[in-house]
């Protein structure tokens, strides 16, 4: 091999490619990171955080399983990250809340849980819909419209701006070279197997090729004979300033930080490629949070951001191998927290095996898509 080529070339160095190169470096494989660097419309910078399971599978059993078992996987995947990185990535699994503000609320929550739950092929986990007085007795600081919520034992949070640092650390000291300013351009085949990847700032060959590139994943694929009808959608974010702790359970849309800051977010937006943020939408998120939380009322804001998530047509992973290009496979998502776990230690080693195993992986596969139109 030459000094640029490698066994595997993952696309895209966010939360997704970080965590699935650095598990297909610990293999043994030599891997290389190719990312456009800073300019990336980067889903990893506007994460929420959260490690979650309650509410993961609607439609879509396997995604439940998939969800739990990430979440279960999450503390050792920390450990060893932090192992080899040096860093704390503040991993925390006390449980976590849905809260209502009105009873049509917390039966609309109550009945959405059943019927997930309730799914052929559902792998069951434990929640329970707590009344008002059960909910501030693990969080005393609701405000008076809370009248309960729905509480998961297996949810979780985390810092997902350590996250990144700490695998990207990870790579750098396992020898992982990480190539930003090398947006990938073009991906053709080699004769006799592999692939050279065309760049801004270059070009690479490798025996295997990962496209983690999030929503440039939808540009890319076809050059792989791979569909990935991915679309971008919005989410703004609130943050504070640090207060004392007093959050001590993350919340679906409201969470302490290890920091002490607070972040507040929940918007869902088809806005394309735009990032900006308005106070319409901030405004909104602020206004629940403190209905929530009456103390936040007395907090200063210190941010706003938005970002753009991941979407599939139906929300779930896809994770494939090209029929046409033995050897090129695409994982992509919008949990990229929740299932850093799975993509470091199932994701990353099998695709630098040459493999996704079909009874894991199988119905992930984007020709779910493929349904004809009834006539």
């Amino acid at each position: 091999m030459t000094a640029r080529s490698f066994d595997l070339a993952v696309v895209g160095g966010g939360l997704v490619g970080a965590a699935v190169a650095w598990g297909a470096a610990r293999t043994g494989a030599r891997v290389v990171v190719l990312d456009e660097g800073d300019i990336a419309f980067r889903a990893s910078r506007g994460n929420f955080a959260l490690v979650w399971v309650q509410s993961k599978g609607m439609g879509m059993p396997e995604y439940a399983a998939w969800t739990v078992a990430s979440s279960e996987a999450w503390a050792g995947f920390a450990d060893e990250l932090g192992r080899e990185s040096g860093i704390d990535v503040a991993h925390r699994r006390p449980g976590g809340f849905h809260l209502a503000l009105s009873d049509a609320e917390l039966q609309a929550r109550a009945d959405n849980l059943k019927r997930l739950h309730n799914q052929p092929a559902m792998q069951r986990y434990p929640y329970e819909i707590l009344d008002r007085e059960r909910v501030r007795g693990m969080l005393p600081e609701i405000g008076p419209e809370v009248v309960g919520g729905s509480f998961c034992p297996l949810d979780g949070h985390t810092n997902s701006l350590k996250l990144l640092r700490a695998l990207h650390t990870a790579l750098a000291r396992a020898g992982t070279p990480y190539l930003a300013r090398h947006a990938v351009e073009t991906i053709l085949p080699r004769g006799g197997g592999g692939f050279r990847l065309l760049s801004s700032g270059g070009t690479i060959e490798a025996a295997r090729v990962a496209l983690c590139a999030g929503n440039g994943n939808a540009r890319l694929a076809p050059m792989l004979g791979l569909s990935v009808p991915v679309r971008p959608q919005r989410g703004q974010i609130v943050v504070t300033e640090r207060v004392q702790p007093f959050l001590h359970h993350p919340v679906v849309t409201v969470r302490q930080t290890d920091e002490g800051s607070v972040m507040l977010g929940d918007s869902l937006e088809e806005t394309g490629f735009d990032t900006a943020t308005g106070l319409g939408v901030t405004g909104t998120i602020a206004n629940r949070a403190v209905r929530l939380f009456p103390r936040l009322a007395r907090v200063n804001v210190v941010r706003t951001w938005a970002a753009l998530r991941v979407m599939t047509p139906d929300g779930f992973p896809i994770y494939e191998e090209s029929t046409s290009h033995p050897g090129a496979f695409v994982a992509t998502c919008h949990s990229g927290v929740t299932l850093a776990a799975n993509h470091a230690r199932l994701v990353g080693p099998t695709i630098a095996a040459g493999r996704l195993p079909a009874e894991t992986f199988a119905p992930f596969s984007a020709r779910r898509f493929d349904v004809p139109q009834a006539a």
